[in-house]
């Protein structure tokens, strides 16, 4: 636990995290994450994280070392798509028991290990311990690295037990037992000047195969995505890559970065997601590989591509935007997608209503501004109830998110559009646009929305007019009376990792002299989770030293 304590305490201190870069050394060693509650693992536990980052290597065998839940659980848990090997679709795991518990499961593992490579001899097996052998004491490292000696095969410990911390922590342990254990162990059969990895693109329903044919006209190949549809030996000689473009910081930037420093690879964050990103991303690309070598005349080549591209993707979109201009979207997604999928939309006409940057960097904020303008609707944590009241005021027209919010638009009786890792169709590259636009228009326009808008004939109000009368009831009820009105505002929780209010963190400003995020992190504990409520803490502290209110986005 000692080496694993450390390894979280390093990627913690990732030097490459925007956030981390506005912190004290302090405040690092505090941690970058918020630590899970027994029980409060919705979302993904580290060791879902570090299985979503690997599993999309397609022909190594993944043993989840731990009760058969956590391989049910995490199992085929992405749309990651593969066009050679099936294997990564097999569940292995060593079902541990009450007996291993008692006397360890070692043995187990070892055993699970020797039938994996009997039965399919993969290049490679990953192993990824689970909470219970975390707790009971198994040496995952040391049963890998016997199995690996007694097998003559690469056996690749992945040390992310849940417990540790949610799931993107758990995609950057993924990517430190990668880059100790896989890249650089194996050479590329040849290298080109035109050789790039793609970090952090899992190719969920086949997204990487809508930009591949396009590196590949251009001569470019991808000598290791990272991991979508990826081979074991393409990942293992990934480390003689010429460039690298980082798709999901929030996920391995701590790879690319130990990449770029242990071999010299240059990366840059990109996105495959928008007319125009993807033709950025493809400059980018170029770019780079001149620098590092590539002849000039690829940048002249890569321009004629995307002048053709752009052109018939524009063509192709042509039919839908005048149906689509101003419709309102709501965005509930993170990370690279809270600007990425703005900037398509955008494209095709449509307004932001709002879009959620509870997974997003403080780069990816900063984009939002530049795509939207400084007053960007920027949503922090919406609860379900606030998602419904902004989709049936009508303040969007369209929902995109996740299957966990898809349940409040349905209630709204709203179009919804799935947006995340579980999504069917690839929004990828200017094929993924028109395909993304034509996806949004046809959800909008499904007559199923008017007839389920309809009340039905037996009931003389829906539940949703019941619903809604209540909702205007408590605001009647808070604006009769102040001294609620003011209990409710005082209660607003800003800090969920600690639980924190907006009260008291008022009180302990006004009492102590607080002047700082730092200083009510000490005092209240609030912002020393995940880091996500400093922002809204600096600007309590702003209002506070004014003397103003308490801005309504933090208030409400």
């Amino acid at each position: 636990m000692t080496t694993l304590a450390n390894k979280i305490q390093d990627v913690f201190n990732e030097p490459g995290c925007g956030k981390n870069q506005g912190k004290s050394e302090k405040e690092r060693k505090k941690g970058c994450t918020k630590q899970l509650a027994p029980g409060a693992a919705a979302g993904g536990c580290a060791f879902d994280g570090a299985k979503i980052a690997l599993q999309p290597i397609t022909d190594v065998a993944h043993l989840v070392h731990g009760p058969i839940a956590c391989e049910g659980n995490s199992w085929d848990n992405r749309g990651a798509k593969s066009s050679d090997s099936s294997l990564y679709r097999t569940g292995f795991t060593t079902d541990i028991g009450e007996n291993d518990v008692v006397f360890g499961g070692e043995k187990r593992l070892f055993k699970s290990i020797k039938e994996i490579v009997d039965k399919y001899d993969p290049p490679a097996v990953f192993v990824y311990q689970t909470c219970v052998p975390a707790m009971t004491g198994d040496d995952i490292e040391a049963v890998c690295k016997a199995a690996a000696a007694k097998f003559n095969k690469p056996v690749v410990p992945v040390i992310s037990p849940g417990f540790v911390g949610p799931k993107n922590l758990g995609n950057k342990l993924a990517g430190e037992a990668i880059l100790d254990y896989v890249i650089g162990t194996m050479e590329p059969e040849y290298t080109t000047p035109y050789d790039i990895n793609i970090i952090g693109e899992y190719n969920l329903a086949g997204e990487l195969w809508q930009v591949k044919p396009l590196l590949d006209e251009l001569g470019i190949r991808i000598l290791a995505c990272i991991s979508g549809d990826a081979k074991y030996r393409e990942v293992a000689s990934s480390h003689r890559a010429r460039a690298a473009m980082m798709v999901c910081s929030k996920a391995m930037i701590n790879v690319a970065r130990k990449m770029e420093e242990r071999y010299g690879i240059p990366f840059f964050e990109g996105s495959f997601y928008g007319i125009g990103d993807m033709s950025d991303s493809l400059r980018e690309i170029s770019r780079l590989l001149i620098e590092r070598g590539a002849p000039q005349e690829l940048m002249a080549r890569t321009e004629a591509v995307i002048a053709r591209e752009e052109v018939r993707a524009w063509e192709r979109i042509a039919p839908y935007t005048a149906r689509l201009t101003g419709k309102r979207v709501l965005l509930i997604t993170g990370g690279v997608k809270s600007w990425s999928v703005v900037a398509a939309l955008q494209e095709a006409g449509m307004e932001i209503a709002g879009t959620s940057v509870k997974k997003s960097t403080k780069e990816d904020k900063e984009r939002i501004k530049e795509l939207m303008g400084q007053d960007a609707h920027m949503i922090d944590d919406m609860t379900p109830r606030e998602m419904y009241k902004m989709l049936k005021e009508a303040r969007a027209d369209i929902m995109l998110s996740g299957g966990r919010s898809q349940f409040v638009a349905l209630k709204a009786k709203m179009p919804w559009l799935d947006i995340n890792q579980e999504r069917h169709h690839a929004y990828a590259g200017y094929e993924g646009m028109v395909e993304l636009v034509a996806e949004i228009d046809k959800a909008l326009s499904n007559p199923v929305w008017a007839q389920v808008r309809l009340p039905a004939p037996w009931e003389e109000t829906s539940w949703e007019e019941r619903a809604t009368k209540a909702i205007e009831a408590e605001a009647a009820s808070l604006a009769a009376d102040p001294e609620k009105a003011e209990a409710h505002r005082r209660a607003r929780k800003i800090c969920s990792c600690r639980d924190v209010s907006l009260g008291a963190i008022e009180d302990a400003i006004a009492s102590k002299n607080l002047d700082s995020v730092a200083a009510v992190g000490a005092e209240l504990g609030a912002g020393t989770g995940c880091g996500g409520c400093q922002e809204k803490i600096a600007a309590i502290l702003g209002e506070k030293a004014g003397a103003g209110a308490i801005p309504a986005s933090i208030a409400a």
